[in-house]
């Protein structure tokens, strides 16, 4: 005997629903909080049904992890599907009734099925939440930079314009920067200009030298020599060096915190058994790789290259009717979008460094064609997500059985 258990999973609580094949119902839709009392009740529940028991539950935010991992370390079949998949599940109904108890029915029905296609949320699983979690973070911390480093340079554009601009030295393991730590030091350009040339050498060279950087001699004249010819509308006075100070400190803080989750990301994508095999293609690092592995998650789950490429958004959609067959249509958008971010990144970065690999061949191809830029940037994302899945599948089965 089958039991499907289907679970709609909210913020603090979940609506349950078990049936069995032909439609029977083994008990009325029922709520259930997310408090360790209620899920062992729940956890009892499902393991005095007998036959066969699954359980799935849509993989919707993070609502649905506590109660997934809780009831695989009860050794119950759990599997979190991707909620697209449960929303196109046809019931064969022209209602359209929206509501929990009927969400958890129709998980349940489509438990049923699916039912040899639903694969088991593990223990690795727990690592891939992790990781995944820890990437949207770091998205949110990146952009929480960006704002911070804008609102410096906004600053400073009235206090020394320009001054971000004299150093291209990349940021530190800290996240420290040198044109920050200069602004740090000198924070206005009368900090520059109101002193001797020679003062202000000696306090460039105590500076490079207090930071670790390359001491230059012909530097300090050169900073001289623009400080003397720039207009500063902010005065320098003790709320402006506030303004100034207060801004470095966000941006050193929040760098700091990028660079510490972007080793922390990397240490727990080692633990992942497709580590070598991502971080070896031709255009992905540590910090892609470790962002790659955690919005795909484990991509033996994808049938073939092109479901991949339909997770990620990236597949162009598909327009006929009749004797209607359109040839150029959108692209469908209806995956992650922080894949597809991770993506353009990997693939622009390839196109501007002209790395000769078949990423790049493709895109120069459509290129050459007089596609638009984000045509044939989508393109190559399409290719390189196709190749990742061929390395990493053929590297996955090389490796020896755990069994």
């Amino acid at each position: 005997m089958l039991n499907a258990v289907g679970i709609d999973v909210s913020k603090n609580k979940s609506m349950v629903a078990a049936m069995q094949p032909g439609g029977i119902v083994l008990a009325k839709p029922f709520v259930v909080q997310h408090t360790k009392s209620e899920i062992n009740n729940l956890i009892s529940y499902i393991k005095g049904l007998e036959g066969d028991t699954r359980v799935v539950m849509e993989n919707t935010g993070r609502y649905y992890e506590p109660v997934a991992l809780a009831l695989t370390e009860a050794g119950i079949f759990v599997s979190a599907v991707n909620p697209k998949l449960i929303k196109d599940f046809s019931i064969n109904s022209l209602r359209k009734v929206k509501s929990d108890k009927a969400d958890a029915k129709k998980i349940a029905r489509y438990t049923l099925d699916k039912w040899s296609e639903l694969r088991q949320h593990n223990g690795m699983e727990t690592l891939r939440i992790k990781l995944k979690t820890m990437n949207r973070q770091f998205d949110f911390y990146m952009k929480q930079k960006t704002a911070y480093k804008n609102n410096l340079i906004a600053l400073i554009d009235q206090t020394y314009p320009g001054a971000n601009t004299y150093f291209e030295s990349p940021a530190r393991s800290d996240g420290s920067q040198k044109w920050v730590d200069f602004i740090a030091r000198f924070w206005h350009v009368d900090c520059v200009r109101g002193q001797s040339i020679a003062s202000f050498t000696e306090k460039y060279k105590n500076w490079c030298k207090k930071h670790g950087y390359n001491f230059q001699s012909k530097k300090p004249a050169e900073i001289m020599a623009i400080a003397k010819e720039l207009i500063a509308v902010l005065p320098k006075d003790d709320m402006t060096k506030m303004f100034v100070m207060q801004a470095i400190y966000q941006l050193n803080a929040i760098s700091k915190a990028v660079e510490e989750l972007r080793i922390m990301m990397n240490d727990i994508a080692k633990q992942l058994p497709e580590y070598p095999a991502v971080i070896s293609i031709n255009g992905v690092g540590e910090t892609f790789g470790s962002q790659l592995m955690a919005e795909i998650g484990d991509v033996t789950r994808f049938h073939s290259r092109g479901a991949l490429v339909a997770f990620a958004g990236v597949d162009p959609g598909v327009n006929e009717s009749g004797d209607k067959s359109q040839k150029s249509n959108k692209t469908s958008k209806a995956g992650s979008p922080h894949l597809r971010k991770t993506l353009f990144q990997i693939v622009s970065g390839i196109l501007m460094r002209e790395q000769k690999n078949p990423v790049y061949d493709f895109m120069d191809k459509k290129r050459s064609e007089g596609k638009p830029y984000y045509v044939y940037l989508t393109a190559g994302a399409n290719k390189f997500l196709r190749i990742y899945q061929g390395i990493v599948k053929k590297y996955l089965a090389s490796l020896p059985s755990k069994e």
